[in-house]
């Protein structure tokens, strides 16, 4: 299904600050404990503390799927010059299971924003084949759609997103302007520039390296 103006993907900036505009493909069900994650949801750090359970769909469990977890809004939403920050990768996921299943090759870290309202975003992709994806070396400035061009992974098949502040912090929700029908989606964002070594973690592979090297 084709995102809506309204879609609030759309509405909340993930498409055009992350992602281009893409066709949902595959069902993606993220719970933390009892809480299922609704695009927009509000999540405190210490909600997410721990890693979340999530599901997949796909009619054939022969495909497999990478899961990127990101925060577009470091170190600040007004000031995202870091943009993007990697929370977790997870490759190798057999359509109609779960992470559970797959190859974390960059560990999860729990969201824990400095300042203001961060979007944490998950996106789903269709993977070419098994082992054919792999883990940067860094997690800081990652840029998602360089990522997926690397590893020909197309556009997502899904995508969902929760709000995360500060545990003591007291802004509502971020404001969602919602678009008329005269306006188009969000074109895609202009090509950001080649990955830095700055916020290296770890001495891991790069983009074009193979053996699947795993962040800490």
């Amino acid at each position: 299904m084709s995102l809506s103006r309204r879609d609030p993907l759309v509405v909340g900036s993930i498409v055009g600050d992350v992602l281009d505009p893409f066709t949902r493909l595959v069902s993606l069900r993220v719970t933390y404990g009892q809480r299922e994650v609704t695009n927009g949801l509000d999540l405190r750090p210490s909600q997410v503390l721990n890693k979340p359970t999530v599901e997949i769909g796909g009619d054939d469990f022969r495909n497999f799927y990478t899961l990127v977890m990101v925060d577009p809004d470091v170190p600040s939403p007004s000031n995202p010059h870091l943009r993007e920050y990697l929370h977790w990768l997870v490759t190798d996921i057999p359509a109609t299971t779960g992470t559970a299943f797959g190859n974390e090759v960059v560990c999860y870290e729990s969201p824990r924003p400095p300042s203001g309202i961060h979007r944490i975003v998950l996106v789903l992709f269709r993977q070419l084949g098994r082992q054919t994806v792999y883990a940067p070396g860094w997690r800081q400035q990652f840029n998602t759609r360089e990522f997926a061009e690397i590893y020909n992974l197309g556009l997502p098949v899904a995508a969902s997103f929760f709000n995360c502040q500060r545990e003591n912090g007291c802004g509502g929700r971020r404001t969602l302007v919602f678009a008329s029908k005269q306006d188009s989606l969000p074109r895609a964002g202009r090509r950001m520039r080649s990955y830095q070594t700055n916020g290296e973690i770890d001495a891991g592979p790069s983009f074009s390296g193979r053996g699947g090297g795993r962040i800490p």
